[in-house]
């Protein structure tokens, strides 16, 4: 080209796109960028003719992007708190204070400092239930056993 070499486009493309990934991460452009770069590199070794610089960082890019989609498929990233973003999964199994009686199977407990509408068995205003589990935003309760002496 007119007075640049091309390894530098690819060089500059490719690391606009990875900018771009750390900004709007989605594990896609990633795969362009690191495409780019191999161009660069095959650039500054050999300089092939454009057209086939663009024909190579094309397939490279579908090669990186299947190859990547493929690897993360069989190998899925699990999260270290998979209930990070579930407030009300995390209460399963702690004990909660009922607040306003349970009647007809709905009442209200207090976990912590907020209160939940809960689901359960009749309990009085004051007793201890159990979180068993969570639908929406309701809490499922079980009245707790207290253990005698």
């Amino acid at each position: 080209m007119d007075g640049i070499e091309t390894y530098w486009i690819w060089l500059v493309i490719g690391l606009a796109l990875a900018l771009l990934e750390m900004l709007v991460p989605g594990v896609y452009l990633i795969w362009l960028a690191m495409a780019a770069l191999a161009i660069a590199v095959l650039a500054f070794v050999s300089a092939p003719p454009l057209a086939l610089q663009v024909i190579a960082w094309v397939s490279l890019s579908l090669i990186f992007a299947f190859s990547a989609r493929r690897w993360l498929r069989d190998r899925p990233i699990v999260s270290s708190d998979p209930l990070l973003n579930n407030r009300a999964g995390r209460l399963v199994g702690e004990t909660a204070l009922v607040t306003q009686a349970i009647a007809s199977g709905t009442g209200r407990v207090k976990v912590g400092d907020s209160e939940w509408t809960a689901r359960g068995e009749d309990a009085e205003a004051g007793a201890r239930v159990r979180i068993v589990g969570a639908r929406g935003t309701e809490l499922l309760v079980e009245p707790v056993a207290l253990i005698e002496g």
